[in-house]
């Protein structure tokens, strides 16, 4: 994402570092000299950093025999040696949910971060938070509100690096005479019939290999690395003409089709909605640019278009009508 900082070691700000020989009577004058200083690392010859927070210092030399007990000792008697050490390029959202699954104990300490093995910082737990909540804002943005699904934004970005996979497929999914539904039962059920649409996506493409977004609207699109793509696309289109009967009322189910305004503006019998999946890929043909893919998943998807019902067409004129 541009504008933001996601890798947590972006936003690691220095910590005094001392080493395990130092002593107590040191790190006093250190924290007293420093108001809000809320703790320093420590690094030994092990090499990962152990941690000593501020309140709890003061804690163990706050008891009754805790100052004449400690100041003249190492701090090794009173450190932590298992902090919370994360690596520089770790994501911030992955890091704030280690940091509240610490013990109580431990859960407002300093994050320390380490990149190559060195120290290179650390991170109040107020940062973090902050942190988090801001890369979630900016995550919102990128997201379709409807669906939750990313956005064109980050759809533009993925097209944009699909065309050099050794090989892919673009599928482009679009609903069918989804104007029409929307005119005959409302904006309202139109919407639970894309938000439907998307959840049944997810089902065959929320994987490693695959990218899944929302285009606007009652388009959405699919990015794979690989060209196996037929049989989840027959399946989501088996699994649409399912989901989509509970959206009609057994009249038109009966009918197999709305009475409407057609796209001519003229009244008439509206087929219900059917589910177009044009896919592009690289199996048989290389594309030179981005702009190539979309070029060609236009021209598929009027080959689509020109066929009632659901379909799925491909680059190598392959169509499988799949009505029901």
């Amino acid at each position: 994402m541009n504008g933001i900082f996601t890798h947590i070691g972006d936003i690691a700000e220095s910590i005094p570092v001392i080493t395990s020989d130092t002593k107590c009577e040191a790190v006093y004058r250190l924290f007293r000299s420093n108001p809000n200083l809320e703790g320093v690392a420590i690094v030994g010859a092990e090499g990962m950093p152990s941690l000593l927070m501020r309140a709890r210092f003061f804690q163990q030399i706050g008891t009754q025999y805790g100052y004449n007990l400690y100041m003249g000792r190492s701090v090794e008697l009173v450190m932590n040696n298992s902090p919370l050490v994360v690596d520089y390029m770790e994501q911030i959202t992955d890091v704030s949910i280690q940091a509240m699954n610490r013990s109580e104990e431990e859960l407002y300490d300093l994050v320390l971060v380490i990149s190559k093995g060195a120290l290179c910082g650390a991170i109040s737990i107020r940062h973090l938070l902050l942190a988090v909540a801001d890369v979630r804002a900016e995550m919102a943005s990128f997201m379709n509100p409807l669906t939750g699904l990313p956005g064109n934004r980050m759809i533009d970005d993925r097209l944009c690096q699909s065309y050099l996979l050794e090989r892919f497929s673009v599928l482009y999914l679009d609903l069918d005479y989804f104007k029409s539904y929307n005119d005959s039962y409302g904006f309202k059920m139109g919407d639970a019939l894309i938000q439907a649409t998307a959840d049944l996506l997810r089902e065959y493409f929320t994987v490693p290999e695959a990218f899944l977004g929302h285009i606007g609207g009652d388009d959405f699109i699919v990015i794979l690395n690989h060209h196996d793509y037929l049989k989840d696309c027959e399946e989501v289109v088996a699994g649409f003409e399912k989901l989509k009967r509970e959206f009609y009322n057994s009249q038109d189910l009966e009918n197999n089709h709305v009475v409407g305004a057609g796209r001519s503006g003229l009244h008439g019998q509206i087929p219900l909605v059917s589910l177009s999946i044009a896919v592009v890929t690289n199996r048989s043909k290389s594309f030179a640019h981005i702009d190539e893919v979309i070029h060609e998943a236009t021209r598929i998807k009027k080959i689509c278009k020109s066929t009632l019902g659901s379909i799925i067409c491909d680059n190598e004129e392959t169509v499988r009508n799949l009505n029901s």
